[in-house]
């Protein structure tokens, strides 16, 4: 674990220890950036295993910082958020966040949810009979996570890249929230959780983006979703 790099980027230099410190002592590789300028250029010019982002930070906020760094990188982010409202952690979600955290968070849950975070990005699929699919001009590789449209690479994170392997795979079947929740995000459905909503829509939106039928992706309201 020593060999995981994790960036921090938090303004109140308190916590920003405090973390630091909590993090260390759990055999994380800690760097500390205390604004959103500095940290989207750190984010921008290295490579880290996961980056807690705050979302109230100076000179560039946690959201606008996430925009910018999605149009290059797909490091796996957690946000950090005073604010605990339902909008809020939609809003963190919608621009690219992996998962959200309220302050005051539980410390204990705070390092569970970076360990599922790291074990969903870096677990490979397996699936049961062939590593590669290629449906009209849509291709995925499980070996090496890799999508392509038309010969052309797209960026995804490791979590889309399960999600849509998931429902390439049982194609014109309807795979249940509950079930793409375990297998993809490794957790229950909660009653106000849309994580699955928000990677499924960013997955759509690359697609369509790489002139590929992202509609194909479709929501069964009420049952789950189905690829079609």
């Amino acid at each position: 674990m020593s060999k995981i790099k994790v960036l921090l980027i938090e303004d109140d230099s308190t916590l920003n220890n405090y973390l630091t410190d909590l993090l260390v002592k759990s055999g994380y590789n800690v760097e500390q950036c205390y604004d959103g300028v500095t940290g989207l250029k750190i984010a921008q010019t290295q490579q880290h295993h996961l980056i807690l982002l705050d979302k109230m930070l100076p000179q560039l906020d946690g959201v606008s910082l996430l925009k910018k760094l999605r149009e290059t990188s797909q490091q796996p982010v957690i946000m950090v958020s005073a604010k605990g409202a339902e909008e809020e952690r939609i809003l963190g979600l919608s621009h690219g966040a992996d998962d959200y955290v309220a302050k005051p968070f539980n410390t204990q849950e705070l390092l569970l949810r970076i360990e599922s975070l790291l074990r969903r990005s870096q677990v490979s699929v397996q699936p049961n009979s062939h590593v590669e699919i290629n449906i009209d001009g849509l291709m995925l590789n499980a070996a090496k996570q890799v999508i392509y449209v038309n010969g052309a690479e797209l960026e995804f994170t490791p979590i889309q890249f399960k999600l849509l392997w998931e429902l390439v795979s049982q194609q014109n079947q309807i795979v249940s929230k509950a079930d793409l929740y375990q297998a993809v995000l490794n957790k229950k459905l909660g009653a106000y959780d849309r994580s699955i909503d928000m990677h499924l829509s960013r997955v759509r939106r690359k697609l369509t983006e790489a002139n590929w039928l992202g509609e194909r992706l479709q929501t069964v309201h009420g049952k789950g979703y189905c690829f079609k």
